[in-house]
């Protein structure tokens, strides 16, 4: 009698067959945990809760040391969930099927990994195109983990959505802390302190928790989209929604906005930069999937602005969407400050590893389905669209596309 794929991955349990012998079924897959080795990167890609079910499921986990340690994620705890715990990357992933990361390998890394592997991370392959020659040479299968569709399948492995929550709320935070006044109306004996104003540009995931956020702390709330669909989730929220005429195809059919025609910006200009001489606090999330963020907020429009106003740019990594931001700094210019920050959904590393391992285990279970290793159908959306190379061969032609290939 063969043990159960529970018991195989348990060494320390002995299952006998009626016979008294016992049997282990060899060949079971064995996932590894990577340590993010970027700078300013806190996140880990599968937390112990995470775990423990993948190895109750059968899977032999092994965690490099000190992988959650910024996330408040023990060693410790990893091992009570069933993994091993190695030194260092190179002995991590030398013998495992499938890798586990949150940012993008480095050119070192990908050398380390076993010809043939699965690496599931964010991938960033435009801009990190150089990668693909690396993965051809290791034959390696590459999922993109920003590439999952906004279906309803894959709801539960929607890692940007996940990502984009608690970048909205911190965004919020970031704004107030850098903010020199009170979020909510205050009524003393001091006389009445009105609330702030607040300007969402994006009402996608980002936005929406934005919005949710400023008004739980008490703000006034206005948001700003393209997409016709966003009034109704912004009015919801209690925030009112900025009206413009609005096309219907500046929305893709994943839910993105699209690029605009240069007489829609003209007018988007306009109206952005009468309402954010009003604003006490801007929030920007606009981005286009693969090219440059769109600049929504021109340096004469932030000249504009009120003194000690704030704005914080959610599209910094991408360029950013106010004609100001530096990626990781503050400018102050007019009293207005302008902050782009970078890393910050590290600054909840915990809650966002938690939420990222999630969407992790959700996506692995849906991947092997019982089985003993990834059947990449080219059938199966979920798999054809988040693929970007099989056996090292790229396969995605959302990559081809942008790459020109």
């Amino acid at each position: 009698m063969k043990t159960s794929r529970q018991a195989k991955s348990r060494l320390n349990d002995t299952f006998f067959s009626l016979s008294g012998c016992l049997e282990f079924e060899q060949g079971f897959m064995k996932i590894a945990v990577a340590k993010e080795s970027m700078e300013g990167e806190k996140r880990v890609a599968l937390v112990p809760d995470s775990v423990k079910k993948l190895s109750k499921a059968g899977y032999e986990i092994i965690v490099e040391k000190e992988a959650g340690l910024k996330a408040s994620f023990y060693d410790e705890e990893y091992k009570e969930a069933g993994a091993s715990i190695l030194d260092n990357f190179a002995q991590t992933v030398q013998n495992a099927d499938i890798i586990f990361k949150v940012r993008p390998p480095t050119v070192q890394e990908i050398e380390a990994l076993p010809e043939g592997s699965t690496l599931i991370s964010f991938q960033d392959i435009i801009n990190k195109k150089d990668n693909l020659a690396l993965f051809e040479k290791k034959k390696l299968n590459t999922l993109a983990v920003e590439f999952i569709p906004r279906i309803t399948l894959a709801q539960s492995m929607d890692v940007l959505s996940s990502m984009a929550t608690v970048a909205g709320y911190r965004a919020v935070l970031e704004g107030v802390h850098l903010l020199q006044r009170f979020m909510p109306m205050l009524m003393t004996a001091a006389g009445t302190i009105p609330p702030a104003k607040v300007l969402v540009l994006g009402a996608g995931v980002a936005g929406l928790q934005a919005i949710a956020t400023a008004k739980r702390l008490g703000a006034v709330v206005e948001a700003f989209d393209v997409r016709p669909a966003a009034k109704e989730q912004v009015e919801s929220l209690g925030a009112k929604f900025v009206e413009m005429e609005l096309d219907e195809s500046m929305q893709d059919d994943q839910g993105y906005a699209k690029e605009a025609s240069e007489e829609f910006i003209r007018k988007e200009m306009e109206l952005i930069h009468k309402h954010l001489q009003k604003a006490d606090l801007c929030i920007t999330t606009a981005q286009v999937f693969g090219k440059k963020a769109p600049i929504l907020v021109k340096d004469y429009m932030v000249k504009d602005m009120r003194r000690g106003s704030v704005i914080i740019d959610l599209a910094a990594e991408q360029g950013g969407n106010c004609e100001l931001t530096r990626a990781g700094e503050i400018v102050e210019e007019n009293g207005v400050f302008v902050y782009g920050p970078k890393d910050l959904i590290s600054t909840m590393a915990e809650p966002a590893s938690r939420m990222y391992s999630k969407n992790m285990e959700n996506l692995i279970l849906y991947l092997l389905k019982d089985k003993e290793a990834i059947d990449f159908d080219a059938e199966d959306e979920i798999i054809r669209r988040t693929t970007v190379t099989k056996q090292g061969v790229l396969v995605s032609e959302l990559v081809k596309k942008i790459l020109g290939g």
